[in-house]
Parts: structure tokens; sequence; C-alpha cells
């Protein structure tokens, strides 16, 4: 009998998606209050490729993202405690 871990692949996935989302979210919450494109550093005036209303979306759709990630993860780990730790299987020998 072999014994596979469902509950921990559930919660590794939740991980991933929770430190994805936090990444993601602290760098649209700097995009959004302290950061600005690149294409700043290489025009001749501030703000002539890219205006401040496109980067303030772009920020605001990372941290819709980064918070869409982090419910993602919520949802897996309250799903991960209806899962069994393991399941025992037939091995295929």
């Amino acid at each position: 009998m072999k014994k596979i871990k469902i509950r921990g692949l559930v919660v590794s996935a939740s991980g991933i998606f929770l430190s994805w989302g936090a990444i993601v979210e602290f760098k649209g919450i700097f995009d959004a209050f302290w950061g600005e494109p690149e294409a700043n550093f290489y025009s001749p005036n501030k703000w002539d490729f890219i205006s401040q209303k496109q980067w303030l979306t772009w920020s605001g759709f990372e941290i819709a993202y980064g918070l869409a990630c982090a419910g993602i993860a919520l949802l897996l780990w309250k799903y991960a405690r209806l899962l069994p730790p393991y399941i025992e299987r037939k091995s295929d020998k």
C-alpha cells in the first residue's frame, strides 16, 4: 500500500498562492505611492510615454491581482481542512 499525501498538496499550493499574492500586492502598493515606470528614466519629460492615470490603473490591477491570489490561498487552506491527511492506494507492482 502506498500512502499519498493529499492535504499537503493543497496546503503547499495555498502557500505558493499566498506568497505570490503578497509579492504582487507589495509591488502594487509600492507602484501606487512611490514607484514610477522605467520609461520616465529615458524620456526627456516625466510622464510623456505613460500617464500617471495609466500607471495608477496598472498598480490598481497589481493590487487586485495580489488580493485575488491571497483569497485563493485562503480558500485552498480552508478546503485542505476538509481533506484527509493521506489516502492509501495499492501499489502498481
